[in-house]
């Protein structure tokens, strides 16, 4: 019969299984570095609006779209009403509110209903501007600070991706000031596609 290695011994005489020493490898090869290291930094740039008259026809119509989808949100845990809209290439607003649940991962964020409403609502036509506001519930005058999450800039960065065309993205910063970046990409610049699935499966 042939004989299995199953473990070692290492200098203390303590038994280590296989399994482990291999995952100590593993750690040894992470921690200790055999090429040098090289420090990068990435930066973004994006448009500041003081106030929404510096901004063109087609944001202004976002923005109030976006008012009118946060009035359909359902935010009885946050409190937190958001609303966004998307201005298609045929000109179609497409809107979306944040949906929660008692169950709380199974809500959604207003991003992610605008995006995937315009998807199957509207499939192939490309997105071409899109807004997002937030304020308290009942308090529509009291515009609040709310860039995207993570779970809708992935999903978003998917959409840009796919139509393979910029979608400039605004959302409100400092109190009376709206940002904007050019891309949704610029969010994400270490973000997940299938490019990333497809080099994996090699």
């Amino acid at each position: 019969m042939g004989s299995q290695i199953i473990g070692f011994v290492n200098a203390d005489q303590k038994f280590l299984p296989i399994s482990k020493c291999r995952i100590l490898y593993a750690l040894y090869l992470m921690t200790n570095d055999f090429d040098k290291l090289v420090k990068q930094s990435r930066s973004i740039e994006y448009h500041i609006y003081e106030g929404t008259g510096a901004l063109d026809p087609d944001m202004q119509q976002l923005l109030q779209e976006a008012m009118l989808a946060s009035a359909t949100a359902h935010a009885p845990y946050s409190h937190f009403c958001v609303g966004a809209a998307l201005l298609l290439e045929d000109g179609s607003i497409v809107r979306g509110s944040n949906q929660e649940n008692a169950a709380y991962p199974s809500g959604l964020c207003a991003e992610r209903v605008a995006f995937f409403s315009a998807g199957s609502q509207h499939h192939g036509k490309k997105i071409v501007k899109a807004a997002v506001i937030a304020h308290p519930a009942g308090k529509e005058d009291r515009l609040v600070a709310a860039s995207p999450c993570a779970a809708c800039l992935q999903v978003m960065l998917e959409y840009e991706t796919i139509q393979q065309q910029p979608i400039p993205f605004l959302f409100v910063g400092e109190p009376g000031k709206y940002y904007m970046l050019d891309s949704v990409a610029d969010f994400l610049p270490f973000g997940f596609g299938a490019e990333d699935l497809i080099a994996a499966g090699r």
